[in-house]
């Protein structure tokens, strides 16, 4: 008896021991689980609209206001060239004199068809010669004075606009042939008009409804980074490219100086008011690690969320928010984004 009864308070021991060392582990896990849980600490602030002075800005190319590659209407050899690149010349300035033999020829021909109208008119008045010979006669006048006229054109070309002549192709004697030579251009002259010159931004479609003729812009050029340069908003393209989602706007520039050449890298300014908008802090804004997705955590019921947003333009330490899931009077965070997952518990400190 003594025995059996020393055998169960033995085995009433073990069984104590085994349940405590349980209870301790089961302790132990769910002190694990509730610091796993714990919220985090963050600060907050309200999102709100604010006015902001918004300006644009685009880069962008200076291109001459006018080009033209000057070249004969057919080909021919270039009987003599009066201009040198870099000269400068006034609008009707003779620039080249192509061949004229076959337009010799055609004066001599318009000349005889001239006398011979002349008699046929003399001779119809007197009812010595059919209607029909003097009409025909005529047409072929006409015909040659048309193409009279059209070579005195085509074989000494002149300046359309006063401009700085920016490229010579070919040299007195040369065969103008109407293809494309070594310089890539079917021309014998370039003509560029660079007092004033001209940009072309792409401007995204939301700002089409803003874009007007006659608004200012400033333009800077990277060579002259401490002069602004005032243009003015002369041409808005009318439709929208499909694919960048942008419209093109054309913006002249006064160049009296002629600072700026036709090449050169600039940048537009273009001042469109004051708005009110969404501003919040540079440093709220995160960005998925892979992608161009930028997004921010709000709190909502101490639960963090995370909301998508599109940024617009930046204010020093501060982006505009130009789209996404952000909305006025959300509660974002501003300390302690960096640790925070969406759906997290979090302890708002202020």
């Amino acid at each position: 008896m003594n025995r059996t009864i020393l055998s169960l308070i033995f085995a009433g021991g073990i069984l104590l021991a085994s349940c405590a060392s349980k209870d301790q582990k089961a302790g132990a896990s769910a002190a694990s689980t509730a610091d796993s849980v714990a919220a985090i600490p963050v600060k907050i602030m309200p999102v709100s609209r604010t006015t902001i002075a918004r300006t644009i800005d685009y880069t962008a190319t200076i291109q001459a206001y006018e080009e033209v590659n000057l070249a004969p209407s057919t080909p021919g050899r270039v009987d003599q060239i009066y201009v040198e690149v870099g000269d400068r010349v006034q609008k009707g300035q003779k620039l080249f004199l192509m061949d004229r033999t076959q337009y010799y020829a055609n004066k001599i021909q318009l000349a005889n068809l001239e006398k011979d109208l002349a008699r046929l008119d003399t001779l119809l008045k007197a009812g010595s010669v059919k209607e029909q010979l003097y009409d025909q006669t005529k047409a072929q006048y006409e015909i040659m004075k048309t193409n009279v006229e059209f070579m005195e054109v085509n074989t000494m070309l002149e300046a359309p606009f006063s401009g700085i002549i920016t490229g010579k192709y070919l040299e007195n004697g040369e065969l103008y042939s109407g293809v494309p030579g070594m310089s890539g251009k079917a021309a014998v002259v370039t003509l560029m008009q660079i007092n004033p010159v001209k940009i072309i931004v792409n401007i995204s479609e939301q700002y089409f409804p803003l874009i007007k003729n006659g608004m200012k812009a400033r333009i800077m050029a990277d060579v002259y980074p401490d002069k602004s340069f005032e243009g003015v908003i002369f041409r808005v393209h009318p439709t929208i490219d499909a694919m960048s989602r942008s419209f093109s706007t054309e913006i002249r520039i006064n160049n009296g100086a002629e600072m700026l050449r036709p090449g050169m890298f600039a940048r537009a300014y273009i001042d469109m008011g004051e708005t009110e908008a969404v501003v919040v802090p540079a440093n709220t804004v995160l960005l998925q690690e892979g992608t161009n997705e930028r997004f921010v955590f709000v709190v909502e019921n101490d639960v963090a969320l995370r909301k998508t947003v599109i940024i617009g333009q930046r204010f020093d330490d501060r982006f505009e928010i130009a789209g996404g899931d952000l909305k006025e009077g959300d509660n974002l965070v501003t300390d302690g984004q960096a640790r925070l997952k969406s759906g997290q518990k979090v302890e708002v400190s202020r």
